[in-house]
């Protein structure tokens, strides 16, 4: 998650009611519901999501973090520790490999904020394609399959790490101050060559796209952020060749009513659809809203019984478009409240303070088919 997301006007909510039914669970892809936690959960709250029908969950990789500087050793202790946690439990893991430290890429100023971020992806240089296709040939040496992670911890069960996401919402300013659909092609491209000579078995999916930042509205120069729908599509416009790299895309579909998916994740669809490519997968890897009071500044602020209505309603709506959609994974934003990490990061969890479980857990595992604990 960025630092800040303006996303309360991101898109208008569509009013059209929509009749839902609900096929079984049984005709829905293997680990479709999963978590995007903000904070590392501790085992046993690991345990008790599984326990609640939790299949996976989506983690971040964050190269700056692990190799902040370019001299010094990888350290990944924070991905670890996710990692064996969630294996421990018995969850898949969806990694997301992003950012980049600034020996790597300069840092850039995000208009209008005091936040930064990688001025561009990392393809600009070959300095820079070098040290990216090098990091992730350490991750997926360390998580990929007979990776050293596994032969160091020889008491977690092996549940090898071999689909990988590329970037976070490569569309929109906080993950990088000067989105490109060109350089993410290109990003795409040489993550595809560095997995895949470590790992010839893996796949990738793309980043998970900002569905409607407003910012894309504006009429400056460098853009700030495409809708989703032009992103993608100007980037298989750019990038000959490029449907052969990826398996699967990926949407933030936030928005401030469950009745405006249809439309959002249709127009996404439609893209595959006009540049041949209808067969690719959809992963919605954020979806959430906020249980904090209702608020006039804030309209991903829905009220405990409001954020489990929306959740209710957004999870009945997958099940029934499954098939049509292709929907192949759903994450909810997030598992418990991290004040100040986003403009509703502090009500998007599961569970509150002190891990006490909201009624949106309760109707998330109605779904799961599991028990609350």
């Amino acid at each position: 998650m960025g630092q800040v997301r303006a996303w309360v006007a991101a898109s208008a909510i569509a009013v059209t009611s929509i009749a839902i039914a609900v096929p079984s669970a049984s005709a829905l892809p293997a680990d479709f519901w999963g978590v995007s936690p903000q904070a590392a959960p501790t085992v046993e709250q690991f345990q008790r999501l599984h326990k609640g029908g939790v299949d996976s969950v989506r983690i971040p990789i964050l190269w700056s973090s692990v190799q902040p500087t370019s001299a010094a050793e990888s350290n990944f202790s924070s991905v670890d520790t996710l990692i064996s946690g969630a294996a421990a439990a018995g969850l898949n893991v969806l990694p997301f490999v992003y950012g980049a430290p600034a020996w790597a890429v300069a840092p850039g100023r995000v208009p209008g904020s005091s936040a930064k971020a990688p001025r561009s992806l990392p393809v600009k240089t070959g300095a820079q394609r070098t040290a990216w296709s090098n990091f992730l040939q350490r991750v997926v040496g360390r998580y990929g399959p007979g990776g050293s992670f596994w032969a160091s911890n020889p008491g977690l069960p092996e549940r090898p790490l071999r689909t990988w996401q590329i970037w976070n919402e490569e569309n929109f300013k906080y993950f990088v101050a000067r989105p490109s659909p060109a350089d993410y092609g290109k990003l795409v491209n040489l993550s595809y060559g560095a997995i895949k000579s470590v790992d010839p078995g893996a796949k990738l999916i793309l980043g998970g796209m900002f569905a409607r930042p407003k910012e894309a509205q504006f009429k400056r120069k460098p853009a700030q952020a495409y809708f989703a729908t032009d992103f993608l599509d100007k980037f298989y416009r750019s990038t000959p060749g490029i449907k052969r790299k990826f398996s699967g895309v990926a949407l933030h579909p936030y928005t401030t009513d469950y009745r405006q998916l249809t439309p959002d994740i249709e127009e996404f669809r439609a893209v595959l659809t006009e540049n041949h490519d209808a067969g690719k997968s959809l992963w919605i890897t954020e979806i959430g809203w906020s249980s904090e009071p209702k608020s006039a500044g804030d309209s991903f602020a829905k009220g405990t019984a409001g954020q489990a209505a929306q959740l209710k309603g957004a999870f009945k709506l997958f099940k029934q478009k499954q098939a049509k959609w292709k929907l192949q994974r759903i994450f909810w934003f997030s598992v418990d409240d991290q004040a100040d990490s986003c403009n509703f990061c502090g009500g998007a969890g599961l569970f509150g303070s002190g891990f006490v479980p909201k009624k949106s857990w309760f109707e998330y595992v109605k779904f799961a088919g599991g028990q609350p604990g």
